[in-house]
This record gives C-alpha cells, structure tokens and sequence, in this order.
C-alpha cells in the first residue's frame, strides 16, 4: 500500500506544489486557501468514490473510464475513457514543464520545453521497463520530496518572525469570484494524480481495498501539504508577486532572497517532484487506453500488453507523443485548461457510476461515508469549476464531446445491417410513458 500511496503522492504533489501553487495565488490571492479547501473537499470525495468502484473491480486497468463503461456501457464509455486519456496525456506536458522550468533555472541554458521534452523522452523507458520498477522509484522519489518541502516550509517559518507586516502579504482580489472559479479549476488538476492507483489497483496489496485506502490517504496528505506550502510562499512575499509560472517555488525563494543552498535543494526536490510526477501519469494514462484497446472501443494495436513487464507499450508511446505536442500549446495555465474538461467531465462520471451501482444494490469492501449526501454536494461543486474555464476550452470540450457521440454512433451503426431503433419508453393505452 505504501508504493500505491506513492504513486499517488507523486502524480498529486509534482503536479500540485511544484509547478501551479503560484499560478492559484496569482488568480485569486488570498482567497486562493478557499479554493485549496473546496476542491480539497471535493478531491477527497472523488478519492472515496474511486475507491468504492476500484474495491468493486479491481481488475480494471481504466479508472474512471472503466467505472462509467461498466456502469452505462459503451457508449459513455467510450467517450468518458477518450476525455480522460487526453486529459491525462495532455497533463504529462504541464507536469513536464514545471521540470524543464525549474532545470533551466538551475543550469541556465537550453529551454523549458526541450528540457521538457527529455523528461518525457527518458520516462517513456522507464515505464517500458515495468510498472512494479517505476512505482519502486516512485517510492523513493515522493520520500525525497515531501522532505523538501518540509524544509522549505521550516524556511518560511523561520524567517517569518523577521517579514514586517506580513498580514499585507494577503492580497484580495480585484475579481475574487472569478478569480475563485478560475483557482479551483488549477486546483482539482493538482489533484488529479490519486487516479492512477485505480489503474494499479490489481497490482496493489490488499487489492481493491487497499488502492481505496491509498487513494484517500494520498488525497489528505497532499491537502495538509499544499495548504502549508502556499502559506509558506505567502510569508515570503506578497500573493500579488507571483504569476503564471511553471517553477513558483523557485520563484518564492528569489523574491524571499534566500540563500543559494536554499534554493539548490528545492531546485532538486522540485525536479524529482515533477519526475515522479510525470511518471505515474505516462503510466495512468496508458493504461486507461490499454483498458478501452482491450474493450474493443479502440483499434486493436492500443490494446498491446506486455505481461512479463506489466506495461502497455503502446499506450506509453501514444501518450508521450502526445505529452510532447501539447508542450507547444502555451503556458502551464493553458495546457491546464485543456487538459481539465476531460477530467471534470470523468468525475462527474464517476459520481453517477457510484449512484447508479449503489442502486443496484452491489456492496463494496470500501464504501464512500455519508452517502447521497456528500456525492450530490461534490456533483455540485465540479458543475461550478466549469465557470471558471476559459471560453475557448470549454468550447472545444463540448465540440469533443459531440464529436466523439457522433463518431460512435456513425462506427456502431456502419457494423449493422439494419439501423437499431429501441424505444425508450414504452405506450399504455396509446399513451406514451
């Protein structure tokens, strides 16, 4: 269970701390801890939920994606396991990114993107290698990083005695509402990363049960992590110094003037943040297009698995090369934005995945506490991240989706010889019910 929670740590944390903590306090200062709160809230219920339907089937190597097809079948499926797996490859480009920034700042030549670029290049080897070896350096890699960032909050404990009216460091907003939207959406991407136990959940001791117990304790950890690291970065300067970046915590520690082994040592555990980071997604996001391969929702050639290694070869390849293109779409915040559509849209499914099993009456091993009660309220909460995406992601989201409704319908009906025509609701006494 410890290297399933690692897994999980690492895709959360790399993604999370290291490279867009500046980012949430730059789009809504102070009242960003809210959002850290609300979406914290939110992820640990998600987190529940993944571990109810993971302990139900923890064979399957999709998360999210197998949960929505073994729930409404096919069709929702398909087009919940196509949202999620670009929003998971096109995450691989984010994280690496936080990577080639903070490199670059450590060595200070080449560029973030092909910095970037080689991270990708050189994990794709190491998940080839075997998913039981990249979680054993995950392991290692998430131990090494929470110590920096241990340190790095002692820091800004230490100097915070000498920051004169360090209330003045909590900036409020010009739109706090906007602002706030547009936080949470940064944020539940950070939190992103505790799917990937769901697709490791067989390889996990304790099976199904113990991916769950994972799930959520990688949810809480990171929650208590980012909450003291943003607080940290508040002491050392005020929320409006910080902007769009890749490497905040660099950032933080310049405009605090730290000393420069200060800086070394959170270089290097941002790097190894990012790293492992970057490895459980490649690895997550493979495996769901292996899972839709070995569904028969997608050509054949992506449900291609190496069983003596325990990796989906092909899917490692397709994500990484789509990991590699997405870095040439903007900033972090941009490839964000288009990466969380297909996430949001995958919670809600799995939301109405676990409604709809809890209906029909099957018993987990792990169950999501104070059930309707807290599914409806996070149903709720997701709905509201969409208002703080950006028009044109949103916009190309809902395209997708029909797109993507359309091309299965097109595909499943070319295979019939006579168009299927059901009825939805069936007539009483002429009547339509």
């Amino acid at each position: 269970m410890a290297q399933a929670t690692a897994v999980s740590l690492g895709a959360i944390i790399g993604a999370g701390i290291f490279v867009l903590s500046g980012t949430v306090l730059s789009l809504d200062g102070a009242y960003s801890f809210l959002s850290f709160i609300y979406m914290g809230f939110a992820s640990l219920v998600i987190a529940f939920e993944l571990g109810e339907l993971t302990s139900l089937f923890p064979q399957t190597k999709g998360s999210s994606y197998s949960f929505a097809y073994e729930a409404f079948g096919s069709q929702m499926g398909f087009v919940t396991g196509v949202l999620m797996y670009f929003s998971y490859a096109t995450s691989i480009s984010a994280i690496a990114l936080g990577f080639g920034s903070y490199l670059f700042r450590l060595i200070g030549f080449g560029n973030p993107v092909s910095l970037a670029i080689l991270l990708i290049a050189v994990l794709t080897v190491v998940n080839m290698i075997g998913v039981k070896k990249a979680a054993e350096t995950d392991f290692y890699l998430v131990t090494v990083k929470v110590a920096v960032l241990i340190v790095f909050i002692a820091f800004a404990l230490f100097i915070s005695t000498r920051v004169p009216n360090i209330y003045s460091h909590f900036e409020v907003p010009k739109d706090p509402v906007n602002g706030f939207f547009q936080s949470s959406g940064a944020i539940i991407f950070a939190y992103s990363g505790f799917q990937s136990v769901a697709t490791i959940a067989s390889d996990v001791k304790g099976g199904g049960k113990g991916a769950a117990k994972a799930i959520v304790y990688s949810v809480v950890i990171s929650m208590a992590l980012y909450i003291a690291v943003a607080l940290s970065m508040v002491i050392m300067a005020p929320t409006d110094s910080y902007a769009i970046s890749a490497d905040p915590l660099s950032v933080a520690l310049s405009l605090a003037r730290a000393p420069q082994f200060m800086k070394l040592v959170v270089d290097l555990g941002a790097l190894l943040a990012t790293t492992s980071a970057t490895l459980a997604t490649i690895l997550t996001s493979s495996r769901t297009l292996y899972q839709m391969g070995a569904d028969g929702l997608l050509p054949r050639i992506t449900a291609k698995y190496d069983q003596k290694r325990d990796v989906a070869s092909t899917g490692v390849l397709i994500s990484s090369m789509i990991g590699v293109i997405t870095l040439f779409a903007g900033n972090v915040y941009v490839i964000v934005a288009i990466s969380n559509f297909g996430l949001l849209f995958s919670y809600l499914m799995t939301t109405l995945a676990v409604i709809h099993f809890r209906r029909r009456g099957l018993v987990a091993s792990f169950r999501t506490p104070l059930y309707p009660y807290l599914t409806v309220v996070t149903f709720g909460a997701l709905l509201t991240v969409f208002f703080g995406m950006p028009k044109e992601a949103l916009i190309i989201g809902v395209i997708t989706t029909l797109v993507l409704i359309m091309a299965y319908t097109l595909i499943r009906e070319a295979k019939r010889e006579v168009p299927e025509k059901i009825r939805l609701f069936e007539r009483r006494n002429g009547k339509a019910e």
